[in-house]
């Protein structure tokens, strides 16, 4: 597994798919900051990430689309799948150089606390800020494995991004249908971390996301390799 997630690391930054995902993250992050923390002089870190975990939907498709449906139309899926490498472990490999990804991008968002903690003489709402990130990583790591499995099912990439964000747009709204239903949307479950506690319903929540659309991608690319 170790050879796929290098593999797939070294493509996100060989390619300009890494730089894009994290060049329009920061961008993101330095409007949102200017606006919500600059201009009206808040010390909240975490206020970045209420609007960033929004675009987020838009964004994490650029990460996804490629995953499968990408291996699939350059002719190189059959290769991968008759290879020595169980599917479980090219799933989580291709899962967790995307997240690797992530992390990274979340270092590199935090230059903005280092800013706030300049001008504020000191650490400022360090509990708030290492919930925030952490419930960020959780809910990125559930749009990565739903995009994920959405690559698994196409060969085209624009159909796999915009179903992954046509989807995500409509898990926002499934919570107006029945409060039963939040359990189906990850910006929903997100929005308790930014208060300074790791919530354990929201984080198994985000969790079992993640490790569901994940079995999903393997019975999905199991099938297949199946059928070749």
């Amino acid at each position: 597994m170790w050879a796929i997630i290098k593999k797939e690391f070294r493509t996100y930054f060989l390619s300009p798919i890494g730089y894009v995902f994290i060049g329009s993250f920061l961008l993101m992050s330095s409007f949102f900051f200017y606006l919500e923390v600059y201009l009206s002089g808040s010390l909240e870190y975490s206020y970045l990430f209420y609007y960033t975990t929004e675009l987020l939907t838009f964004t994490i498709a650029i990460l996804t689309m490629g995953m499968f449906a990408g291996e699939r139309k350059n002719g190189t899926e059959t290769l991968l799948l008759t290879s020595s490498r169980s599917i479980t472990s090219i799933v989580l490999g291709k899962f967790l150089a995307a997240v690797a990804v992530i992390i990274i991008t979340e270092i590199f968002s935090l230059i903005y606390y280092a800013i706030l903690c300049f001008f504020a003489g000191g650490i400022v709402n360090l509990p708030e800020t290492i919930a925030t990130l952490i419930g960020f990583l959780l809910v990125t790591m559930s749009y990565i494995s739903f995009g994920m499995f959405i690559s698994s099912l196409t060969e085209n990439q624009i159909i796999a991004g915009i179903a992954t964000i046509v989807l995500l747009l409509v898990s926002w709204f499934i919570p107006d249908l029945s409060s039963s239903l939040e359990i189906l949307s990850p910006i929903i479950e997100f929005q308790k971390f930014p208060g300074g506690l790791i919530p354990i319903k929201e984080t198994i929540t985000l969790l079992s996301q993640s490790a569901m659309y994940i079995l999903f991608t393997i019975i999905v690319m199991q099938r297949r390799k199946n059928l070749k």
